[in-house]
């Protein structure tokens, strides 16, 4: 956290497919940048400067690790003041900076490389009746060597927030506004024929394949509790148990703000506690929600996870 929030920028890079993104290295000002850029980011030292819109993604970030989930990437939100940036970076509202993971697994196809295994929404369903790693081996079909215990782990961390980016970016889980993204590009339509729906931002680590690694969490902070997406939890038929026992005992508010207050920028720029109070009740009422769900259900609560 203090190298993302206290690092000066070395040297930066576009992303190519995404405009608003930019990709940096950080160091210290005695740190000699020897090496390319692409080889300092290699070694660990990249971050990736998000729009200001985006701050929600630190928020998620500090609701992984209070749910005990671990598979986030670390985030804080800061301002810039280096040369080296665009004055857009440098003379508006503070950013989220996400630390740049070299050890994740990206598909060498052009169009599919934000996904470490390509899976359809059918592929993806059958994986969750086999019971991955516990009824059937990771590398047997339709298995793609992920753990079964990771889809409750993700669709838990999405419901929260409402990312629909990964399981259904193509909104068919809930009433789309006409200005969203899956409407403009047109993917709503596609609903109808799920064979044709793509999951998007399942990562792993190519050191360690069977856990996911959760990125662009943003998700919907102000989506109403009438239209929330449980298509997300389609399928799932178990939850890690420490989240649960959390979102059970009400505390959820208490410690998520405890752990906000660790970021003094975002802190400070969304109001202390009485600013981020209304948007962490928020989260606190979708876990309420979820957990009837899981109760009405009778879903299992995995405690190795």
């Amino acid at each position: 956290m203090a190298f993302l929030s206290g690092s000066e920028v070395l040297s930066k890079a576009r992303v190519p497919g995404h405009g608003q993104v930019l990709q940096v290295v950080l160091g210290s000002g005695e740190t000699e940048a020897v090496q390319e850029h692409k080889q300092n980011c290699q070694l660990g030292s990249c971050a990736l400067i998000k729009r200001p819109s985006d701050w929600f993604e630190v928020l998620a970030f500090h609701l992984d690790r209070v749910l005990g989930l671990n598979r986030s990437l670390p985030s804080v939100l800061r301002n810039f003041n280096s040369e080296l940036l665009p004055y857009r970076y440098t003379r508006g509202m503070a950013r989220p900076v996400v630390w740049w993971d070299p050890g994740i697994h990206h598909l060498d196809e052009v169009d599919n490389d934000q996904n470490s295994v390509s899976l359809t929404w059918p592929q993806y369903q059958s994986g969750l009746q086999s019971r991955c790693g516990v009824e059937m081996s990771l590398s047997a079909p339709p298995c793609v060597g992920v753990h079964h215990s990771e889809w409750g782990r993700m669709a838990l961390f999405d419901f929260l927030l409402q990312v629909n980016d990964r399981l259904d970016r193509y909104c068919c889980g809930f009433r789309p506004d006409p200005s969203d993204v899956c409407v403009e590009n047109m993917l709503h339509g596609k609903c109808k024929s799920p064979k044709d729906l793509l999951l998007v931002h399942i990562l792993v680590r190519t050191a360690d394949p069977s856990k996911l690694v959760f990125i662009d969490n943003a998700g919907r902070p102000q989506h109403p509790h009438d239209n929330l997406n449980f298509r997300l939890v389609e399928g799932i038929d178990e939850f890690p148990e420490r989240a649960v026992s959390i979102l059970e005992s009400g505390c959820l508010e208490t410690m998520l703000l405890r752990s906000l207050s660790a970021d003094p920028e975002l802190w400070r720029s969304r109001g202390g506690a009485e600013g981020l109070r209304p948007i962490v009740r928020t989260i606190q009422q979708r876990g309420t929600i979820l957990l009837q769900h899981i109760q009405n259900r009778r879903l299992r609560l995995n405690k190795d996870l």
